[in-house]
């Protein structure tokens, strides 16, 4: 006899203690992860005027960050389905520690921009891979809530990002946020001891599928739809957040701002993605995926727009608390409901491809925006362009996104592919 805990296939998730100190564990990494990422969008305005960077080498330090992150989602997701969560997340978040570290003492820009490149590694690489081992280690009811409370470490990492820029930099310099950052790999430490590879992870059974084999199922006819609209939404909502979160800095100082006020503000800003994460984990469970995702997105959409018309101090701070409020909220929907659409043998490879090719958003964002602004092209619609991703981005999810609320992921996989066989069968195509 099984436990109303247990899954239907036997393995069993953890409860009680067990997966709130999951949580807890793998949020800390993500919070780390957050840290590093938050602190590079207050060095880089920094940096502007300690090496008098231009706009478009602004947008290149950011860019080459996402690249790096592209890279090791796909790596690192590849790698998670094969060797484990567990191996695989300890390592990239050394990687990204050490390469953080080592960017506190970078002398020239072609340096920094190297070991950016090392550091969005390890972080893209971690972000999949922590997501996909607590959605595999909770129960159902529990899932959605779980991995959205996962990415709301990240607010809080962004947040000690915000206070640490905003108290630091202006006095000790932006070297020494880049040595905080290197914390993480003491934490690895620990991490290898208090955490284990998710329970479905660990059952299963027989050889693993290749990785050409794990590709080709992901973008198997019967589940095509479903990859293409994760990569739409992915793309969409990457580009969006790191083209404005990036950026924001810059942007108030470019609005008139000094260094110190531009980190005042982007803090309150920054200290409403929280409510929006908790209010996304408490909406997730009781409508479903797919609502919080269309519904967060349309409404960070039209705070896009308003944040780029704003024309007094008030409005503008209103507009930045909205569109962090609801873009982060729809960024914990998404890596709820990214892993719940693949198998488990394939689960950490779909997440990573999805994510990696939603860094190329995170490349294209900041760089773009670099560009803009280089061209003198005004805040209004360099924010619209925001706009029209999002939307699109939340057009893809209403039509053409299954909801995934409740569903066991490998029996829904299996069922799928039988439907598909029979209409083959059928058919004879």
């Amino acid at each position: 006899m099984t436990s109303s805990n247990d899954s239907p296939d036997g393995r069993t998730p953890l409860t009680g203690r067990k997966k709130r100190k999951l949580l807890f564990s793998a949020g800390l990494s993500w919070l780390f992860d957050a840290m590093d990422v938050g602190m590079v969008s207050f060095i880089v305005a920094a940096l502007v005027v300690d090496w008098n960077l231009t706009a478009r080498e602004v947008g290149w330090i950011t860019a080459i960050n996402s690249i790096g992150m592209a890279a090791g989602a796909a790596v690192a997701g590849s790698l998670a389905d094969r060797y484990g969560r567990k191996s695989v997340l300890l390592w990239t978040l050394l990687i990204f520690s050490i390469a953080s570290g080592l960017s506190a003492v970078a002398a020239s820009f072609a340096v920094l921009c190297i070991l950016r490149f090392v550091a969005g590694f390890g972080l893209g690489g971690e972000l999949p891979v922590a997501s996909t081992l607590v959605s595999e280690s909770v129960p159902a009811a529990d899932r959605g809530r779980y991995v959205v409370l996962l990415e709301s470490f990240w607010a809080i990492g962004w947040i000690l990002s915000a206070l640490i820029s905003f108290f630091l930099i202006p006095e000790y310099g932006w070297r020494i946020a880049f040595l905080i950052g290197a914390l993480p790999a003491l934490y690895a430490l620990y991490l290898r001891r208090s955490i284990s590879d998710s329970p479905r992870f660990a059952a299963q059974q027989g050889p693993k599928p290749s990785f050409r084999e794990r590709i080709k199922s992901v973008w198997a006819r019967e589940h095509r739809r479903t990859t293409l609209t994760l990569w739409v939404l992915w793309f969409t909502v990457v580009f969006s957040y790191y083209g404005i979160f990036l950026w924001l800095p810059t942007v108030m100082g470019r609005m008139g701002f000094d260094l110190v006020k531009s980190f005042e503000y982007v803090l309150i800003i920054t200290l409403a993605q929280l409510p929006g994460y908790f209010t996304a984990a408490y909406l997730i469970e009781k409508f479903g995926r797919k609502f919080v995702l269309v519904s967060y997105l349309l409404l960070t959409a039209v705070s896009a727009l308003g944040f780029g018309l704003s024309k007094t101090e008030g409005a503008l701070l209103a507009m930045g608390i909205c569109l962090s409020f609801f873009n982060l909220g729809a960024w914990g929907a998404m890596y709820a409901y990214t892993p719940e659409n693949y198998p488990t043998a394939t689960r950490s490879t779909g997440v990573g491809l999805a994510a990696s090719f939603g860094r190329v958003g995170g490349v294209i964002g900041p760089y773009l925006v670099g560009e803009l602004v280089a061209r003198n092209v005004s805040i209004s619609i360099i924010f619209s362009v925001f706009f029209a991703a999002i939307i699109i981005g939340a057009l893809a999810v209403w039509i053409w996104g299954e909801e995934t609320k409740g569903t066991e992921p490998d029996r829904r996989w299996e069922e799928d592919r039988e439907r598909s066989r029979n209409k083959v069968h059928a058919t004879g195509r």
